[in-house]
């Protein structure tokens, strides 16, 4: 029999290209997602009975509290599910692979091109609940880390990328603002799923930064998604972060992916070529090809 991932977070956009890419680029593995419907993460009694029934072989922890917003307004909560629940997930795994997927909002954007080994300093509560959980995984040297920043794709609900987030901003004809002074590394999900499996077949555990090779603001972000989605056309504006009232926004989370680009067997594209390629062979915008 082949041997056992379970992928958690499975209905989320990373996890879902996870099980959507596994039988392209991990055909070796048998893989089970697992979504809120299959089991609650913060019932340990719940967890301890379905590793009894499954145990499996290596685990990727994609599920969180990740918007930013319902974490600052319930941080109670954000600790339960990214902290708490990640630590038990972790305790459970002790003796097989564990891939938690953290984020670059562990910074504070201060400095840009984050390497793994500057200090954190996250400036909300969801970063403070993904830095705490890090610090708890990588206790485990058989454990990993992987740090990602925006990532691109779409989903079955529409809801769960940056850019569905996008889209469903101007659809009724509002005007959405994009900060030119906040730069992020974005990256087409199935990328990140494809270093994450060729990551797992090497069994390399430590601490990884997943983004993309360009360094673009939100609003270049937007910009360069107008060739492809041009109901964004006259919706998008140019504004500050500094105008922003909410939770703390880091204005530069890029990040230095030197380490995992030297472990993988293709590069991580910039996100413009990614989508100047797209539109030079017609292909599926968000698929990754052979």
């Amino acid at each position: 029999m082949a041997p056992l991932v379970l992928i958690t977070g499975a209905a989320g956009l990373i996890g879902r290209y996870l099980l959507c890419t596994a039988p392209r680029w991990a055909p070796q593995w048998e893989v089970k997602g697992l979504t809120r419907q299959d089991v609650d993460l913060t019932d340990e009694r719940a967890l301890r009975r379905l590793w009894r029934d499954l145990h499996p072989h290596a685990v990727i922890h994609c599920a969180a509290q990740s918007r930013t917003g319902p974490c600052q307004q319930n941080p109670a909560l954000a600790r339960r599910i990214n902290v708490d629940a990640t630590a038990f997930l972790a305790e459970l795994s002790a003796d097989i692979p564990f891939l938690f997927f953290s984020s670059d909002q562990v910074f504070d954007g201060a400095k840009g091109w984050y390497v793994e080994t500057d200090p954190v300093n996250p400036l909300n509560v969801y970063g403070e609940t993904k830095a705490e959980a890090e610090r708890l995984v990588l206790q485990n040297p058989r454990h990993s880390v992987i740090r990602v920043g925006l990532n691109a794709g779409t989903s079955p609900t529409g809801d769960r990328s940056f850019v569905e987030d996008m889209r469903n901003s101007v659809k009724d004809g509002t005007s959405l603002t994009l900060f030119t002074d906040e730069f992020r590394c974005p990256l087409p999900a199935g990328m990140t799923a494809r270093a994450i499996w060729e990551l797992i077949e090497q069994n390399r555990p430590s601490l990884y930064h997943l983004g993309g090779a360009e360094r673009l603001s939100r609003w270049e972000i937007g910009q360069a998604l107008t060739s492809w989605y041009p109901e964004l056309r006259g919706h998008i504006h140019p504004g500050s972060v500094e105008s922003y009232v909410g939770a703390p926004r880091p204005p530069d989370l890029s990040m230095n992916c030197a380490k995992l680009q030297g472990l993988l067997s293709f590069p991580l594209s910039g996100f413009r070529a990614w989508l100047a390629g797209r539109t030079s062979t017609g292909m599926d915008l968000w698929d990754y090809p052979d």
